[in-house]
């Protein structure tokens, strides 16, 4: 990845790697890069331990091929279709809806003298995978605000009390232009070779781990915990 935009970031406020890599296996740490913020990963194992097992083995089991990088995306790609094949049925896509019960009381003594309904005050706000009060948004090749969309999610459905931890999984920074240029060409719909390079697909303004953490730094997550999860070359087959 070129890094020549000044809206990237190494992880500055994240927790220290000693504070949360022992709740992971050895095979996980060598194929991801994370990154926790705000407890996450403490929030997950203690709070969340079947949840966690579970993004744990869909973690293990993750491999992801040359060929499915290079084939053509569209509304949802092979890799997102595969990752959710991963999960089981019971983490769903989740979209938040509430309306605000507005009330002002009298300061001195009871009763209320005014109270309106702000509908629609939440809208809209969709999370790919939800399981109790675990969140988990997958991010492979989108323009990079879509992070600012997830994290506005987050915060929202965090603030509601509809989750408690959110976990991003995306491209990690060693997925960098000198991979993707040794991937060749991308590959048309019938499998054949086409004539656009890959590298062209995953530019520095896509998702990928330094457009995320930059956002974390700057708390756009609001009071939400967050697991940042960056796919490597070790994933991929």
């Amino acid at each position: 990845m070129e890094q020549t935009d000044t809206d990237i970031s190494n992880g500055k406020i994240a927790d220290p790697d000693a504070a949360f890599r022992h709740y992971f296996p050895d095979d996980v740490l060598q194929k991801f890069e994370i990154f926790s913020y705000r407890n996450a990963a403490g929030v997950l194992a203690s709070s969340f331990p079947e949840q966690f097992q579970t993004v744990l083995k869909v973690l293990s089991e993750f491999r992801i091929t040359r060929e499915q990088i290079r084939t053509p995306g569209g509304s949802k790609g092979p890799i997102a279709q595969y990752v959710d094949a991963l999960f089981p049925e019971d983490w769903v896509e989740a979209r938040i809806s509430a309306d605000l019960h507005v009330k002002l009381l009298h300061a001195k003594g009871s009763g209320v003298f005014r109270q309106y309904v702000r509908e629609g005050f939440l809208d809209g706000h969709r999370i790919d995978f939800v399981n109790c009060k675990v969140a988990l948004d997958l991010e492979w090749n989108s323009k990079d605000q879509t992070y600012d969309r997830d994290l506005y999610a987050f915060s929202a459905f965090y603030e509601a009390g509809a989750i408690d931890v959110g976990i991003i999984l995306t491209r990690g920074s060693s997925l960098d232009n000198a991979f993707f240029r040794s991937l060749g060409k991308v590959l048309n719909k019938d499998g054949t070779e086409g004539r656009e390079d890959v590298y062209k697909k995953f530019g520095a303004s896509t998702t990928w781990m330094g457009k995320l953490l930059y956002r974390l730094d700057a708390g756009r997550n609001g009071g939400c915990p967050v697991l940042a999860i960056g796919i490597t070359p070790e994933c991929i087959d």
